[in-house]
């Protein structure tokens, strides 16, 4: 199973290396490029309850195969996107597809191994599975950059050699397909993918629209209106696709809760210190690549210890340690972001990597421990709703203060060399347009003085973007440090009895 999502978690971070050649050789606009990477994240949260359920209704191993044909056929697909006017179009419907097949086959894949060990042994057995999940995940970034070299299509194309291997382990592990009675909630899933897909949109779109703009707002606000439909529709039904009792175990809320404001950092930092390294850096693919490795070098390691927490003392401990450690890292790693220095930064990235890692694991874990009856794949679906929504918003938000700050900053430094102030505006959202979704820090061509002006600034453009990616730092410090508070609220205790042998909401103990 840990293979099987390995494609899974890889590709939240090979695109990010390769989006630089991608924005090159299709044209896309820095919004267009957020959207490939946000289409897959976007599908995750929409699709992850509708997974969980299917796998409960149908059972975990048969979903996991439809989960990885759609994911590997969607990802082949993504690698023959024909250059012109359709490309954009074509790579973000199929990145949505893509996510579509991870929410597949990602809370099937969780709930047979989350079956498979006892209560007791639980904690360590997630922790090693998130752990490696993540150390492949660190695999994006180096593969990103060395596929890269040879054609970012490769990118796609790397996961069927995996999805391969994955099918022919499930085939030999002769997993048993248990199954639960009921009916799929089909307008529920469409109320969630509706309202999840509007309020990103309206964030997504901010800075194209403005904040003022009624048609953001119109979506953020609707949205949010649908997903409280969502959630007085589902107290109605006799088999919804989220059983809302759950949320009554104060715990299990709180679980939720922290991974919502863990992954406002988690998945976005993939994606902002790459272009960060490539355009205030100067670093290459393959350099941006490594600079995320000390991230991941302190999240695998915390993510054993955090699993250890959890079986010895419960998930309480685990999550205010990584929250407390996850805010003070990002925050260190924002303040060193303008010494344009990989050298200085790497200890800060690991703390921040550290602190995501206490968190993620202990958080799943003890969630799923707290299931209603042995429907594993539905609250697995409801956590990985969360996070993948999280992910989501959080890459718009960001990429909505990044580049309106960076506009801002631009403008300054071109008028501060002369340039009208009608023509600087106009030059900061081209040099924004380029940079936020290309990473390349090459100067501009032409003649005539707006050019000549834009060449003399491109060292101090360098260091404007440093700047507004502080701002996004600090942002994910902001969000960890919600999540301390989230993380105080936790019962504590660990769960000495799942709801699979009770049929009911556990209990603690401690």
């Amino acid at each position: 199973m840990m293979f099987a999502v390995a494609m899974t978690f890889i590709d939240q971070t090979i695109v990010s290396i390769a989006a630089p050649d991608i924005v090159r050789e299709l044209g896309l606009s820095s919004s267009g490029m957020q959207w490939v990477v946000n289409a897959y994240l976007l599908s995750l949260a929409a699709f992850f309850a509708l997974g969980g359920r299917l796998a409960d209704l149908y059972g975990p191993r048969r979903i996991v195969v439809i989960g990885t044909v759609v994911f590997v056929v969607s990802s082949v697909l993504c690698g023959c996107v024909p250059a012109g006017g359709a490309a954009q179009a074509w790579l973000i419907v199929f990145r949505a597809t893509q996510g579509l097949g991870a929410a597949l086959l990602f809370p099937a894949a969780l709930a047979v191994v989350v079956a498979v060990f006892p209560v007791e042994r639980r904690g360590r057995a997630l922790a090693l599975f998130f752990g490696v999940s993540g150390a492949l995940t660190a695999l994006g970034p180096l593969l990103g950059g060395w596929l890269t070299g040879w054609t970012w299509r490769a990118v796609f194309w790397v996961n069927v050699p995996v999805a391969i291997v994955a099918l022919l382990l499930t085939a030999l592990a002769h997993l048993s397909d248990r199954r639960r009675s009921g009916t799929l909630d089909v307008p529920g899933a469409a109320l969630i993918a509706a309202g999840m897909g509007l309020s990103v949109l309206g964030f997504q779109q901010a800075w194209s629209w403005g904040w003022d703009s009624w048609a953001t707002w119109v979506c953020v606000a609707g949205g949010l209106a649908v997903l409280c439909a969502f959630v007085r529709y589902e107290r109605q039904v006799r088999h919804p696709l989220i059983d809302l009792r759950v949320f009554r175990d104060k715990a299990f809320t709180v679980d939720a809760a922290v991974l919502f404001f863990a992954m406002l950092a988690f998945v976005p930092v993939f994606f902002f210190s790459s272009v960060y390294a490539q355009v205030s850096l100067s670093a290459s693919p393959n350099q941006a690549a490594l600079f995320l490795l000390y991230f991941f070098a302190g999240f695998a390691i915390a993510s054993q210890w955090g699993g250890r927490i959890l079986d010895q003392q419960g998930a309480r401990p685990a999550l205010k340690l990584g929250t407390a450690v996850g805010c003070a890292g990002f925050a260190l790693w924002a303040n060193k972001l303008t010494d344009l220095s990989m050298h200085d930064q790497w200890p800060y990235a690991a703390l921040a990597g550290a602190g995501i890692g206490f968190v993620l694991a202990p958080a799943s874990t003890d969630a799923v421990n707290r299931a209603i009856g042995a429907s594993y794949g539905e609250v697995t679906g409801i956590t990985q709703t969360v996070r993948n929504y999280a992910a989501s918003v959080g890459l718009a938000v960001y990429g909505t203060v990044l580049t309106h700050v960076t506009t801002d900053k631009v403008v300054q430094t071109l008028r501060s060399r002369g340039m009208p102030a009608g023509d600087a505006d106009a030059v900061a959202r081209d040099i924004t347009e380029s940079v936020t979704g290309n990473g390349d820090s090459r100067p501009p061509t032409g003649t005539g003085p707006a050019a000549e002006a834009t060449r003399d600034a491109m060292s101090a453009v360098r260091m404007d973007f440093a700047e507004a990616n502080q701002w996004v730092f600090y942002g994910m410090a902001i969000a960890l440090g919600i999540g301390f508070l989230c993380a105080l609220r936790h019962p504590g205790g660990r769960v000495a009895t799942t709801a699979a042998e009770k049929g009911e909401p556990v209990g603690r103990t401690g």
